[in-house]
């Protein structure tokens, strides 16, 4: 059994972006915990209300039971304001859930995405990961966020997978969790749609001749 741990910076981060690997992870019997590493009412109260946060996180819970996650964690730190945060304070709380919980998977947001939040996630994230002591996180993986990724300014790295995961049999899993997300999801053709998220995993199953994949960027790999 694998202990699969997903950071995302932003409620809804975490199924757009692997939703269906999720799926099949717990389909393989595999432990999921999820990250949530932001609070927007903390970073921008005139943006976002504690009210609007309340909500979305009842979203993503009611998502993540539907999935069968185990457990989700709430961390409160100020959205959209992380490039002017701390990084280690972010590190130390990340880090002591990866204690916790030793994964053997871990998905990051992709350091290239145009949004600050992600980048500041992925760099937080990788200090908590350093593989030192007993416990070491074998596998890390980038993922891909439609309306973030696809923006990548040119002077930063693009988006280039190399690994990729057939989820043809249970894409329609991430599809049913997105749906709880009702606050999030727009109309096509913002990429933050349903039929965008369904466009891409053709796509990405396209180059590797399925019907549908999720494709990740890989940071560490180690077989042992």
């Amino acid at each position: 059994m694998n202990r699969v741990v997903i950071v995302a910076p932003h409620a809804d981060d975490e199924i757009i972006g692997c939703g269906a690997t999720i799926a099949r992870h717990i389909k393989a019997g595999d432990e999921v915990t999820i990250v949530i590493a932001t609070n927007a009412s903390e970073g921008a109260p005139e943006l976002y209300s504690a009210d609007q946060v309340k909500s979305t996180r009842s979203e993503a819970m009611a998502a993540h039971q539907f999935l069968g996650v185990k457990e989700t964690f709430f961390l409160e730190f100020p959205a959209p304001a992380l490039n002017a945060f701390p990084e280690f304070k972010i590190s130390l709380e990340i880090s002591k859930i990866f204690q916790k919980i030793n994964p053997t998977h871990l998905y990051l947001p992709h350091p290239g995405d145009i949004h600050q939040d992600h980048k500041a996630i992925y760099r937080a994230s990788l200090v908590a990961a350093r593989p030192q002591g007993e416990n070491k996180i074998l596998n890390i993986y980038c993922y891909e966020t439609l309306s973030e990724t696809e923006w990548t300014p040119m002077q930063e790295k693009a988006f280039v997978p190399n690994h990729f995961v057939d989820v043809t049999d249970v894409f329609s899993k991430k599809t049913e969790a997105m749906k709880f997300f009702g606050s999030q999801i727009k109309e096509f053709p913002h990429s933050r749609s349903l039929e965008a998220f369904e466009a891409l995993a053709m796509y990405r199953g396209a180059t590797i001749g399925v019907k549908k994949a999720e494709a990740f960027v890989v940071e560490r790999q180690v077989v042992l």
